[in-house]
């Protein structure tokens, strides 16, 4: 099925299940008044990650335009493949960004792909949220000052858990990292804030993003017992690093940057495996263990209830694509799809949002907020608060 076929809201949510993918829109104009304005997703067909994105923004795209919040404006997403390869996705956001009916754009995991766009959105000056980790997606700032990015940063991620580690008197650690840009800047960025909390890094090993046998390399990190295993690797591949260093005989902790998050509940094949391990996040990924306190919290709970009522489980990265949808719809509430204010709004974006505090300034395009980020634990079988 092509990505850039429009298909109505009523049948993309079942094509999204099945499929995982698809394009949406509508050239319906029985809204009279309304104008639609068109937000273009550049995502990867077959890719876990990028399915919740999508899930997400159709979701969120339909919540907002039922709501009424909008006036004369309705959201239309646009999703095109880029097959994770870079040509591929710089096509696509060169033919979003030459359609005046598109406003702004979401990328998807693939942080190559973003970075080598960059010029051309640039150039086109076309406002684009990136929802790929990897510090060099939104920075620096003077090269990217049409691209924005929601979710947690390498640096912010390692800080968390070389905390914990000292913490809980972890001397020695080995990682674990996928290749790619985000694999080598969460390995970076991981490296530097183990040696500044005087933590030993054994030995390090890279595995490919799509492996789907890490055994050998898991197996080379703990023959010779560090105290922890740190993995910076895909949602796919948590389980694989957690019942290989298990099979291995590995009796020490097991560490996960915010880069492995997925769904609430771990595989059940893994479940012993994974019983104890820790990942930084934020606190969506376990909502129902924290009590609504604040509007923003209540919030975040009915977001994963409405996601999880609708696709049957809730993927932690959901939030950043919601979220994405969230800031250019206030925007185009104020603006309508006038894409340099958008971007100046966007540049000064503050909200609660559903992935915890969104701050984006003239000197920082990315949002999320460091106090954001938590540590969580697997306890029979799923992610929880860790305590």
């Amino acid at each position: 099925m092509s990505l850039t076929r429009r298909v109505t809201a009523s049948v993309i949510a079942s094509t999204l299940i099945a499929a995982g993918l698809a394009g949406c829109g509508s050239d319906d104009d029985s809204g009279g008044d309304v104008t639609d304005v068109v937000i273009g997703a550049d995502l990867t067909v077959g890719s876990t990650v990028d399915t919740a994105y999508a899930r997400a923004l159709q979701l969120k795209v339909e919540q907002l335009n039922a709501s009424g919040e909008l006036g004369k404006y309705r959201l239309v997403l646009r999703i095109q493949d880029n097959r994770a390869d870079t040509t591929s996705s710089l096509r696509n956001i060169g033919t979003f960004a030459d359609d005046s009916q598109v406003a702004a754009i979401i990328s998807g995991s693939c942080g190559g792909c973003v970075v080598d766009a960059s010029k051309t959105i640039n150039d086109k000056r076309i406002p684009t949220i990136a929802l790929a980790p990897g510090d060099d997606v939104s920075s620096p700032v003077a090269s990217r000052r049409y691209i924005f990015k929601l979710g947690a940063n390498p640096t912010d991620s390692a800080a968390a858990l070389v905390a914990e580690l000292k913490q809980t008197n972890k001397k020695r650690a080995a990682l674990l990292y996928t290749d790619g840009l985000y694999g080598h800047d969460g390995d970076t960025a991981m490296r530097k804030s183990l040696e500044k909390g005087g933590i030993t890094v054994t030995q390090s090993q890279t595995v490919r993003a799509a492996a789907t046998d890490i055994t050998q390399a898991v197996a080379t990190l703990v023959a010779d017992k560090p105290d922890a295993l740190i993995a910076v690797t895909s949602p796919d591949q948590t389980a694989l690093a957690a019942t290989s260093a298990r099979a291995a005989n590995f009796g020490g902790g097991i560490y996960f940057d915010a880069g492995a998050a997925g769904d609430t509940f771990v595989p059940q094949a893994a479940t012993t495996a994974m019983n104890n391990a820790t990942m930084v996040f934020t606190q969506i990924l376990a909502i129902d263990d924290v009590i609504a306190t604040t509007p923003a919290k209540a919030s975040r709970q009915q977001w994963f209830r409405d996601y999880t009522s609708r696709y049957g489980s809730y993927s932690g990265v959901a939030s950043f694509a919601a979220d994405a949808v969230d800031l250019i719809a206030s925007a185009v509430a104020q603006v309508g799809g006038d894409r340099e204010r958008i971007r100046d709004i966007l540049e000064t974006s503050q909200t609660d949002g559903l992935s915890g505090s969104i701050r984006l300034t003239p000197d920082n395009h990315s949002g999320l907020m460091p106090q954001s980020l938590t540590l969580l634990v697997v306890r029979s079988g799923r992610w929880r608060i860790a305590s």
